[in-house]
């Protein structure tokens, strides 16, 4: 009994004492958080209210075609923000707990999730260097990587290997 304690404490050790790039470690569980790194610059919002304004000056002072242009202008922007807004919350998470492997994706609101059994899992890139990750196990397969850059993906796959060799 002592050494399979002995052998518990020396993984939870390994695990704290790895250091990941990508990763954040919390006790037993390593996790992924790979998201899109995109915020709205309030600047052109507010480019939108001075073109506004700037129409509305004109539009009193005569010029009666300029104001549904700009609405024009303005409904497009509205659309791109429309479109901005349903993907800021994609994401991919990767969860390292015990003997599972966790992925889960979100695109577009949807969310997919899939399970692998972390000795059985392969990670591996789709055709070169540069390409997403494969995670791939049990005949399903994964591609993550989306939200990091391409020359970055080799490091983020070797760290994944690297957590699934010590846990």
């Amino acid at each position: 009994m002592r050494c399979i304690g002995a052998v518990v404490v020396c993984k939870a050790f390994a695990l704290t004492s790895l250091i990941f790039r990508f990763a954040t470690v919390s006790g037993q569980r390593i996790d992924w958080q790979l998201a899109r790194n995109g915020s709205v610059a309030y600047a052109r919002m507010g480019m939108c209210a001075l073109s506004l304004a700037m129409v509305l000056l004109y539009w009193m002072a005569g010029g009666r075609w300029d104001m549904p242009f700009a609405w024009l202008v303005i409904v497009a922007v509205g659309l791109g923000f429309a479109r901005y807004g349903r993907h800021a919350a994609d994401g991919e998470r990767i969860s390292l707990q015990g003997s599972r492997l966790v992925v889960e994706r979100e695109t577009a609101g949807r969310l997919e999730r899939a399970e692998f059994d972390r000795s059985r899992v392969r990670v591996e890139p789709k055709t070169g260097d540069r390409s997403l990750i494969t995670l791939s196990a049990q005949g399903r397969s994964v591609e993550v990587g989306r939200f990091v850059r391409p020359e970055l993906r080799p490091a983020l796959a070797s760290e994944i290997r690297r957590a699934l060799r010590a846990a």
